[in-house]
């Protein structure tokens, strides 16, 4: 075997080992994670609720997923690896191993930090609503359905405008995964950023289907290049049929290509249209791009096409610490948009959209902020308390990075965590609350 091939087939088993954390297993369970800081300075809703904390409010996470169907119907066996070509849609039921805690006993536990380990979610179980009826098309035999697809589509759309009516935030939340993980991943993550939000909103899983296998790399970023078209038309059903004012996409590792290239098919669909509402992503407020497995030039390329018209604004983290994302590189021989580049480094087109597009895009550098070592550096936007608190507060309050903390090197345009941000982040929340301006 030549050198060059060899060393890449050791980087593919690598690679694998290193995301080995993100994989689940059967049934999949995650443990909740530590408490972001703006949850422990009261930015969110940490009223006294004394429900179990399984009982998630409006009976569970929706869910729409590329993935076939399983003949069963056990924790862990819901939907399987293969893809489907077709969404499905449906609710997922979410417990714990210690059903007795509250979610106020569990919020307690979050403010300490030492809830990790003895309070994992699991998902117990879904019902399937059927299909979207976007995503079906002559080309696809969508098998046999519980309801027509128009039907299942609807009951989707009235579901979400019946969670939309008793939350004050009229916003929906669509969290895309990453590689090597199952059907049930997605979900779990949305249950507990929906938790730390205090319930505000509405939060869908999206579940593509990514093999829970150590070899399972190029084959899942295949998947996740192959998948927009059916992201691209749930997000375009959620503005056109739902009662939702904004509309955030959070995409995380190889789900960012998934996410990046939605965005260019729906900048591509958008060319003539003017600014209508039969307009791809009229209701597209925020779209996170984090730890990004995007090629660094297919990205640029994205972006000439218009894909940072899409979306009210466009947030990208970046890290110099992300290992996955240093292997990925040596695996594609390119690098990879959520390597943060150090400032010498930034292509001087780069720097120059940074700066006169700071209202359309942010890319944030996380390497200063704590615990951005969290599962070999890629796992950060779940295990520092900066990254999720400055994720949430623009979910919550999209202020803008200098008011919620962050900093911006004049000469790049890249944004940074400063030393004192907790302490800038706490200065703003004290604004918000007391009626002082911070922002749009």
């Amino acid at each position: 075997m030549p050198a060059p091939r060899r060393i890449r087939l050791v980087a593919v088993l690598a690679f694998g080992l290193i995301l080995q954390a993100c994989a689940g297993k059967a049934p999949p369970t995650l443990a909740l994670m530590p408490a972001p800081d703006a949850f422990d300075i009261g930015a969110f809703d940490r009223a006294a609720d004394d429900r179990p904390v399984g009982d998630i409010p409006d009976g569970g996470i929706l869910y729409a997923t590329g993935r076939q169907k399983s003949a069963g119907n056990a924790p862990g066996d819901f939907y399987t690896t293969e893809r489907s070509l077709v969404v499905h849609l449906g609710e997922a039921q979410v417990s714990v191993s210690n059903p007795a805690i509250t979610w106020r006993q569990a919020r307690e536990m979050a403010l300490l930090k030492n809830q990790s380990k003895d309070y994992p979610i699991v998902v117990s179980g879904v019902t399937e609503y059927g299909l979207l009826n976007r995503s079906v098309t002559p080309y696809v035999d969508p098998g046999q359905q519980a309801a027509p697809p128009a039907q299942a589509t609807a009951r989707f759309a009235a579901e979400v405008n019946r969670r939309l009516e008793r939350t004050r935030q009229k916003d929906v939340y669509i969290y895309v995964h990453g590689y090597k993980v199952a059907f049930d991943n997605p979900v779990l993550v949305a249950a507990e950023m929906w938790h730390f939000m205090g319930y505000e909103g509405v939060f869908v899983a999206y579940s593509w289907p990514s093999t829970p296998e150590a070899t399972a790399y190029v084959g899942d970023v295949d998947t996740a290049m192959g998948m927009a078209r059916n992201l691209r038309e749930l997000v375009h059903m959620l503005e056109t049929d739902t009662a939702a004012e904004r509309i955030h996409i959070i995409g995380y590792s190889a789900g960012t290509r998934l996410v990046a290239r939605t965005l260019e098919q729906m900048a591509l669909l958008n060319r003539g249209q003017g600014t209508g509402g039969t307009r791809y992503g009229a209701r597209l407020e925020n779209v996170f791009l984090i730890s990004s497995d995007v090629d660094r030039s297919v990205f640029g390329a994205y972006l000439a096409d218009g894909a940072l018209d899409v979306s009210r604004h466009l947030i990208i983290y970046a890290s110099k610490q992300d290992q996955a994302l240093q292997i990925s590189e040596k695996i594609t021989g390119h690098e990879r948009l959520g390597e943060a580049l150090p400032p010498d480094k930034v292509p001087v087109p780069f720097a120059n959209l940074l700066k006169s597009r700071s209202d359309r895009i942010s890319y944030i550098d996380v390497s200063a902020a704590p615990a951005i070592s969290a599962g070999s550096g890629h796992g950060y936007f779940r295990g520092s308390p900066w990254v999720s608190s400055d994720l949430m507060i623009r979910l919550m309050y999209r202020l803008p990075p200098e008011v919620r903390g962050l900093v911006r090197d004049p000469n790049t345009g890249v944004l940074s965590f400063p030393a004192d941000y907790d302490q800038r982040m706490k200065r703003a929340l004290q604004d918000l609350k007391s009626g002082r301006p911070s922002g749009p």
